[in-house]
């Protein structure tokens, strides 16, 4: 493996600036992100007002902590666009990831936004060990999802190459690899380990390719899934966190000389580590759920979004901003599947549209290989149907599914009463099946 080390004059002066100069920066910019939320948009003005507080009462970083959550729930209720603090007519684009059946979170960015996400990923990507000139294969997916997008304009940004693969043909993939030698892949942990195994399937050793650095988010990964990877592709795998709420790709980064946890880019993304329950804010350290506060965002500024990841802030090393630990699960009940969001409740709203159909199921996540799968255990709700009839429902379930949340399940209909009742009252929705890391 290469490591490619920053030098002298490469970064950005806020990313080696002093802590009290980031907290100055933070705090002009909070100041600002509070007052365009509250003057132009009628949600946070409304809760804001609801919770006694203005945007002139905050004196300091902590008084933030005075102000009410933004969550999923608040994008959904607000869709599409009542969250949108600037004119429609200014928004130069529109993302949007799998919510409740039919209703999409949308994200908005006028082109200023564009240009800062750009700059951010641009920065992780430096961070990462990339240059102006390499060449970077995206294999994250385009479209309305923020991963591919959002690498390939951050990636141009720094001076590189783009190769705009998006996701799947992995034996194309492959072969672009192979031909045109990138130095650096963006793509899911899950996924390279596919494309690890197609080279071996090729004959050719994965760790003789040109790439260098593999730069893998939109769904969690363990130590081991790092150490797999490394070992087998010969490169240096860091991590790169986002979500679409607050951007998208960029968030935060991992270090190449480091690999120590993602570094929060914290003049334009304001982290807090709250107390799921309560909502208290925890010291650094301390595991908790992340929540973020958008500093630069015109489109759509999220005041203390709830993300729901449980993490902890770490103190800095390679940069002056902090760092990430390693997310170690969810404070509600959403599952990733391949880079796709999945909450039962979608699954559910799809079942309940179905009359043949009882309220009963479950999700079953097994791995395949390196990548998850998702099965749907349904019920039917009368005795005796055909079995011809059973196999329509099934895949006309499963190309709802598809079709709203944006995953592909194998959907298993049981007779009437099928599905095992809880004692207790509480159904269990979720059996994960997947190897603990």
């Amino acid at each position: 493996m290469v490591q490619r080390m920053p030098q002298a004059g490469e970064l950005d002066p806020i990313e080696s600036a002093s802590r009290d100069e980031l907290q100055a920066l933070q705090l002009a910019r909070l100041r600002w992100s509070l007052r365009h939320a509250y003057e132009n948009v009628a949600h946070y003005r409304a809760s804001f007002d609801a919770a006694g507080v203005h945007p002139e009462d905050l004196k300091s970083l902590a008084d933030l902590a005075r102000f009410p959550f933004t969550d999923k729930k608040t994008l959904r209720d607000n869709y599409p666009f009542g969250l949108f603090a600037v004119p429609r007519e200014q928004v130069v684009r529109i993302h949007a990831s799998s919510g409740t059946t039919g209703k999409a979170t949308v994200v908005g960015y006028t082109q200023r936004d564009i240009d800062t996400w750009a700059q951010v990923v641009a920065r992780s990507i430096r961070a990462a060990g990339g240059r102006a000139g390499d060449m970077v294969h995206i294999a994250y997916g385009y479209g309305l999802f923020t991963g591919g997008l959002g690498a390939h304009y951050g990636a141009e940004k720094l001076g590189c190459t783009v190769i705009p693969m998006s996701g799947g043909q992995t034996e194309k993939q492959v072969q672009l690899i192979c031909d045109f030698q990138p130095a650096i892949i963006m793509v899911t942990p899950s996924y390279m380990l596919n494309l690890i195994e197609e080279f071996t399937r090729q004959g050719i050793d994965p760790a003789s390719t040109s790439l260098q650095v593999g730069m893998f988010g939109a769904e969690p990964w363990s130590g081991a899934m790092r150490d797999e990877i490394e070992s087998r592709a010969g490169i240096d795998a860091v991590d790169i966190y986002g979500l679409s709420e607050v951007m998208g790709p960029g968030v935060a980064s991992e270090c190449i000389e480091s690999k120590d946890g993602p570094v929060i880019w914290e003049d334009h993304f304001y982290p807090e580590i709250v107390d799921p329950d309560t909502g208290d804010v925890l010291p650094d350290g301390e595991e908790g759920e992340l929540v973020f506060t958008s500093l630069t965002k015109e489109a759509l500024p999220v005041i203390r979004y709830r993300t729901r990841d449980l993490t902890s802030l770490l103190p800095p090393t390679s940069r002056t901003m902090r760092r990430m630990g390693r997310i170690n699960g969810r404070s509600d009940d959403m599952l990733i599947i391949r880079g796709v969001n999945v909450f039962p409740s979608q699954i559910e709203e799809l079942i309940l549209k179905t009359p043949a159909l009882a309220p009963h199921y479950q999700l079953v996540v097994e791995r395949n290989g390196h990548l998850d799968t998702l099965g749907i255990v349904g019920e039917l709700r009368e005795t005796g149907v055909a079995t011809e009839t059973v196999m329509a429902l099934a895949r006309d379930l499963e190309h709802r599914i598809k079709t709203y949340v944006g995953v592909t399940t194998t959907v298993t209909l049981l007779p009437s009463f099928g599905i095992e009742r809880s004692l207790t009252g509480k159904a269990r929705r979720v059996i994960d099946k997947r190897p603990k890391a």
